[in-house]
């Protein structure tokens, strides 16, 4: 559906500095690329900048630039070779021999910087930015996250030309220890310093920034008091959504099949692990053996983290949590990764969310709940520290437990287990978010604003 907004939009041409951009199933791509329709039908004229990750977009002008730092060239790299040639032998070899070459130079780009490898993008899209900008043809410069050279191209166009800077915060870019931590202290990590950094800067130069948690917006400002008042940046929230893959279909009757299927999408690490579910099923075992039998957790699109790996091997598991990996375009159904992971979320029993146990989860909701939001399958959250998280999954009718209690998860389990051996897991109420609430409030500020002339 088309974006109503307040007033016509008379600064059309926005630069849109995005270094994921077109990557298939990426959050950090698909939060910017699932806004371009409406931005279309809104009468914004895009131009994009991104890495060479993606496919390119040939619905208006989208350059793709390569790093200019040896870690960032390696990664970038490796992903243009498999979208190219798949990850067969070619891709191991080429990107083996790349990654020995540049070796040496990324050492020492780590011993001089120490940022994060995908900071190098920000020279080559500034450099670009500032030309098309001098001749004439951007009205409005939008930095996107994940990657924070997105945000260091736009401050740096921002303060060489005067044009307006919006800005996207992904993920909070300054990473608090604790509840009692405000963030305050100087990072001891040179990258988490210039993120600390880059932040000031974003509330400083930015006309516009928004966070995608009301928990990261209070720290923001807490940090930042200059935010929100006159001549600096106006900060806000938007909730990101996500369309659905492909056509939206009816939720159809669940069938219930021999085993009880848990599915987690996503990344894992040992701060956000499936060590935790197989801690709850040794107790669901011992207390309903027959469900050893059954119970099934598949793991897609990422690797096993190690305290998942050293679990599986300690209760010889493998039967019970199967790792299917990445889901990438099928050549024989065409259809792409995020269509095949939409029908794999369909076909669950239930859905997976692990939000982690950092503190900043407080300021942080997985983008993949705005997927499963889609699929009609109830949802088992395990939260951390995030009200309005642990709220928006109590209002869809959604299994919920704090993480840190073991005890708590192992009765969400067995919840789960007598749920579905009755065949009444619970029906989710279908609310999910759409993208186009997102650009209804994106544009709805800017167009009560100084941006709009």
């Amino acid at each position: 559906m088309k974006v109503e907004i307040p007033n016509a939009i008379e600064k059309k041409r926005w630069l849109i500095l995005s270094h994921a951009f077109n990557m298939d199933g990426r959050a950090a791509s698909l939060t910017i690329t699932d806004k371009i329709p409406y931005f279309l039908e809104s009468g914004i004229q895009p131009i994009v900048f991104s890495a060479i990750t993606g496919s390119k977009d040939e619905r208006f002008p989208h350059q793709q630039f390569l790093a200019w730092g040896p870690a960032a060239f390696r990664f970038d790299f490796r992903h243009w070779v498999a979208n190219k040639y798949g990850r067969g032998s070619l891709y191991k070899a080429l990107t083996r021999t790349v990654s020995i070459l540049l070796a040496p130079l990324i050492a020492i780009e780590k011993l001089l910087l120490g940022y994060s490898s995908q900071w190098s993008w920000s020279l080559p899209a500034f450099i670009r930015g500032y030309f098309l900008i001098r001749s004439g043809k951007v009205d409005v410069i939008y930095s996107t996250g994940s990657a924070w050279s997105a945000h260091l191209a736009g401050v740096w166009l921002k303060r060489a030309t005067g044009l307006p800077l919006i800005s996207e915060v992904h993920d909070p870019l300054v990473i608090r220890k604790n509840p009692t931590d405000q963030g305050f202290e100087r990072p001891k990590n040179r990258d988490a310093r210039f993120r600390h950094y880059l932040e000031s800067q974003l509330c400083k130069y930015s006309d516009y920034v928004w966070w995608f948690t009301g928990g990261a917006l209070h720290y923001a400002k807490v940090r930042n008091p200059n935010l929100n008042t006159a001549n600096n940046a106006v900060g806000f929230v938007v909730m990101p959504g996500a369309n659905p893959p492909g056509e939206v279909r009816e939720v159809s009757q669940h069938q219930y099949g021999e085993h009880l299927n848990l599915c987690h999408f996503g990344s894992l690490a040992n701060d956000r692990s499936l060590s935790i579910i197989l801690r709850a099923a040794t107790e669901l075992f011992k207390k309903y053996p027959e469900a050893r039998k059954c119970l099934r957790v598949h793991a897609y699109g990422a690797p096993l983290d190690s305290l998942t790996v050293e679990s599986i091997q300690n209760n010889g598991y493998s039967d019970v949590l199967i790792a299917h990996g990445r889901l990438e375009r099928d050549s024989v159904t065409g259809m792409s990764g995020r269509e095949r992971v939409a029908q794999k979320m369909r076909e669950a029993d239930v859905l997976i969310l692990l939000h982690g146990n950092d503190e900043w989860c407080a300021e942080y909701i997985p983008s993949k709940f705005y997927d499963y939001l889609w699929s009609g399958r109830p949802i088992w959250g395990i939260t951390h520290r995030n009200p309005q998280l642990d709220q928006m999954l109590l209002d869809r009718k959604s299994y919920l437990s704090a993480d840190g209690y073991e005890e708590e998860i192992a009765m969400a389990l067995e919840r789960i287990w007598l749920d579905w051996k009755q065949k009444r897991l619970l029906q989710p109420i279908l609310q999910p978010i759409g993208v186009d609430q997102a650009v209804h409030s994106i544009l709805s500020h800017i167009t009560q604003s100084r941006l709009i002339s």
